[in-house]
């Protein structure tokens, strides 16, 4: 897991240990599972749209996305 952003900077990659990214993984997991959260899941009412997370243009924000090429080619 890589959360550096190198590609922004002229640095090296920082990758996070395996270990780590696998205990992040089965902390979310456990967390996720919990009563706690079931509860406030049933609470939650109306199911998110699941094409937030695949618009037509490709990316995530299409105006960040613009952004950013402007940013990198100025």
């Amino acid at each position: 897991m890589d959360l550096s952003f190198a590609r922004f900077h002229e640095r090296h990659v920082t990758a996070l240990p395996v270990e780590l990214a696998v205990l992040m993984v089965g902390v979310a997991s456990r967390q996720a599972a919990s009563p706690t959260a079931r509860s406030q899941a049933a609470l939650g009412g109306d199911v998110a749209d699941g094409t937030i997370l695949a618009p037509v243009s490709g990316c995530f924000s299409a105006a960040t996305a613009a952004a950013l090429i402007r940013w990198k080619e100025g």
